[in-house]
């Protein structure tokens, strides 16, 4: 599966365009498919290859993930790969984050 597709890039702010903006919209969503594992991509750097967003591993917090390294990852013990959420809709930032509180994914 491609993670990333030009329909979703296109919809994706540029890096900096969503600060300032108090619940910025999440607009692709990638998940471990073997367990604990979830990066929700808010602005995307196409030079750098690199999203800022949400992260949930074992604590949640915003930062900066890599496309290259969600590509290239294997998750044990069955060497599957990082996947993108076909099903996921864009929502607000504050909307990720209550269902993440849920449990909700």
């Amino acid at each position: 599966m491609k993670l990333l597709t030009k329909e979703i890039k296109k919809k994706l702010p540029k890096p900096n365009e969503m600060e300032g903006v108090e619940d910025p919209i999440v607009q692709v969503k990638f998940f471990n498919p073997c367990g604990r594992g979830t990066w929700y991509g808010i602005e995307y750097d196409e030079e750098r290859k690199e999203f800022f967003g949400l992260v949930d591993l074992d604590y949640t917090t915003l930062g900066y993930f890599s496309l290259e390294e969600l590509e290239n990852l294997r998750v044990p013990p069955f060497g599957l790969k990082i996947e993108r959420d076909k099903y996921f809709k864009p929502k607000k930032l504050s909307e990720v984050k209550e269902s993440i509180k849920k449990g909700v994914y």
